[in-house]
């Protein structure tokens, strides 16, 4: 997936052609064969399968819970809209409503499924925070860890809610990028003169958080420090952002880790390329960073990969961990005309090193005026500090 971000490549593409507008989104090529029985898929939403998947997957690349008490082990999730497509079937079932669909739709039904597969006693809490819900998660798991209530924390999100009536409701909000035939891949352009809104996305991600003498100990990889997070409420409006609250977030994050907006390199934005959020958002930016804001690369990877709702704070999150591991930065996709009134250091070029990233932050800013900033260190290995 990073790869692929690096390269530029979209994920985007039409769907559900009988629609009276077209639409594009982000569909995940995703297998349940390796998680799941078909006995063991009834009343199991997809937004719940990819949260089981991904969950095991940031496990086993973490090197597995082992013999670990698993009462000392939280599970922390976001997910803004819950079973999509077990909710669409019922009221497309002319009565004949299936049995599961209330366990199926319920927004815990992921964090639910994913403690049962890895056993998770600790606990077990989801958050539904909008656009939001992820990185509240993370936030509220490194809290766990660093208090002590938790030894490892798995935390991150999943959103499964591509379909019609979920697409009609966005479109209804005239949020969802317009494009023309063959145009679907380029449709969503955060940051342009251009920008006309955003795509759908779906898919999970997780991390796995712990401190860094519980990570020497059983010497585990090391991506990235989580080192500062800010959260805050605009307590504005429940639809637009406000500069001001985007400001405390950024400001919060960076004073708890302890750095000077100049010591950040990259930000991944929440850039949802709509005419206002991009405009505040940039606000935001200048506010914090003031004559440092052309030291900060900035790039929104949803023109890629959609906008993943309560799952998208996760997603972006470790695309920027992968950033910072790798001393790469994804590009700010299909932006040929720059809004230069916002005044960004857009990251332009495919494949562009940053040998020298030390320190990047994902901005994740929600309706309901919840924002969420998450900061991330290089880890020079199992020693690094938290």
């Amino acid at each position: 997936m990073f790869k692929a971000l690096v390269r530029g490549e979209s994920a985007v593409h039409p769907i559900f052609p009988e629609l009276a507008r077209p639409a594009a989104a982000a569909v995940v090529a995703f297998n349940e064969t390796p998680w799941f029985n078909k006995l063991q898929l009834a009343g199991v939403d997809r937004v719940s399968q990819l949260a089981v998947a991904a969950a095991d997957l940031a496990l086993r690349d973490a090197g597995g819970l082992g013999d670990m008490d698993r009462e000392r082990v939280g599970l922390y999730v976001g997910c803004g809209m819950g079973g999509a497509a077990a909710l669409e079937a019922a009221y497309r079932s002319a009565g004949r409503v299936p049995p599961l669909t209330v366990p199926a739709f319920m927004a815990n039904a992921p964090a639910s499924h994913v403690a049962m597969r890895q056993r998770v006693m600790g606990p077990v809490l989801t958050y539904s925070v909008a656009c939001a819900s992820s990185s509240v998660a993370i936030a509220e798991a490194a809290k766990a860890v660093r208090s002590g209530e938790v030894d490892v924390a798995i935390a991150g999100g999943s959103e499964a809610m591509l379909v019609p009536s979920v697409v009609l409701a966005w479109q209804a909000m005239m949020t969802l990028a317009g494009f023309q035939p063959g145009e679907a891949a380029t449709a969503c352009r955060p940051f342009a003169t251009d920008r006309s809104g955003f795509v759908l996305g779906e898919g999970a991600a997780f991390l796995v958080l712990e401190s860094a003498a519980h990570a020497r100990a059983r010497q585990a990889r090391v991506y990235a420090s989580l080192s500062g997070w800010g959260m805050g409420c605009d307590a504005t409006h429940l639809t637009k952002p406000d500069a001001a609250g985007q400001q405390r977030a950024l400001g919060t994050a960076l004073r708890m880790a302890g750095l000077q907006p100049s010591d950040v390199g990259y930000c991944n934005a929440h850039g949802t390329a709509t005419r206002i959020g991009d405009a505040v958002e940039a606000e935001a930016l200048r506010a914090v960073w003031g004559r440092a804001i052309d030291k900060l690369q900035v790039s929104s990877t949803k023109a890629l990969h959609g906008h993943l709702l309560g799952a998208a704070g996760a997603l972006e999150a470790v695309v920027t961990i992968l950033a910072v591991h790798h001393g790469q930065l994804p590009p700010n996709a299909h932006c040929a005309n720059p809004d230069t009134s916002l005044g960004l250091n857009l990251v332009r070029q495919t494949d562009t090193a940053a040998p020298h990233l030390h320190a990047a932050m994902s901005s994740s800013f929600a309706f309901g005026g919840t924002n969420s900033v998450l900061l991330f260190q290089r880890a020079d290995g199992v020693g690094a500090s938290w």
